[in-house]
């Protein structure tokens, strides 16, 4: 059989480079830092699901970051856990569970920048045109605009996965801890041309378009606070938007680091661990920034916890 026309079904994986000493302790964080997410991030879904006065456009787009919070972490964090208890060399996973792993880290990287593009114009609309907030953001347009966002996600990054898929491979040895899009053509034998010029236009054009709308509408932001003399106003306006900033920016420099240095085989061990960064600390801070530092979800959180201690 050609070996260019191969495809095995069972590949084995890297193992994230973790000293047998401290692989417990790497275990125990990791299964604590990602109950935390699940808890935290689902906690906040049913809060404002289940509260009629949080059905606001801001929250409502709330919900889609931490959906797609818990939709990441899980694509990658139980597989990780699980390799720390495996042997290196028993480190398998099928093909078909590879590609579907990589495409929900792609879909969750990708859903990411445009939930968060979405939630810079929103809070730019609440604070350069609050009076014409609720007509512009009403609650047709924030399901019209998540539902493009997400639509224009599962099929950029499905065309992405599918042109890996597409490839036949002649090796079996995914040089990654996880799945994902390059680790996946990178098996292949055929010339990946195709590949690499849509994976960088991809690219090229998520993070054009990220960078350009949440520096456009943070910028128009700051000069509305700049020219305002109302200081509770913009003082509001800026603990907001430095919040939102900060996590946009750990998120944006993690995945920057991590799709540069797959073309730097020297700086494996650095990549694997900006992408682990990229899927945990976000989903880990997204609750603290965007929900304990909400008025209106803190306030329930602190009245169900004690409503909860008063029963006992």
């Amino acid at each position: 059989m050609d070996n260019l026309t191969f495809r095995y079904s069972v590949l084995l994986m890297e193992e994230l480079q973790v000293t047998p000493q401290s692989s417990f302790a790497a275990f125990i964080l990791l299964l604590m830092v990602y109950i935390f997410i699940i808890i935290s991030n689902i906690g906040i879904m049913i809060q404002i699901s289940a509260e009629k006065s949080l059905h606001q456009p801001m929250y409502v787009l709330l919900c889609n970051l931490t959906l797609n919070d818990v939709l990441g972490t899980t694509a990658l964090v139980p597989r990780l856990l699980k390799d720390f208890l495996t042997n290196p060399s028993e480190r398998y996973i099928t093909y078909v569970e590879c590609v579907i792993q990589a495409y929900f880290l792609h879909l969750n990287g990708t859903a990411s920048h445009a939930v968060i593009i979405i939630m810079a114009f929103d809070r730019y609309v609440a604070i350069c045109n609050p009076l014409r907030y609720p007509t512009i953001m009403s609650n047709n347009m924030v399901v019209k605009l998540s539902a493009g966002a997400w639509g224009a996600a599962v099929v950029m990054v499905g065309i992405l996965i599918g042109l890996s898929v597409r490839l036949s491979h002649c090796r079996s040895m995914i040089q990654n801890p996880f799945c994902d899009n390059a680790s996946i053509f990178k098996l292949s034998c055929e010339n990946t041309v195709i590949n690499n010029v849509y994976g960088l236009t991809f690219t090229v054009v998520l993070f054009a378009s990220s960078i350009g709308s949440v520096a456009l509408t943070y910028l128009k932001i700051a000069m509305i606070c700049f020219k305002s003399k109302n200081k509770a106003t913009n003082s509001k306006a800026i603990k907001t938007c430095s919040t939102h900033l900060t996590v946009y920016i750990i998120m944006l420099v993690s995945g920057s680091v991590a799709i540069i240095l797959h073309r730097f085989p020297v700086y494996a061990e650095i990549r694997k661990a900006f992408v682990t960064m990229f899927h945990v600390i976000p989903p880990v801070l997204n609750p603290i920034i965007y929900g304990l530092q909400t008025k209106e979800i803190r306030q329930r959180l602190f009245k169900f916890f004690r409503n909860k201690v008063n029963t006992k």
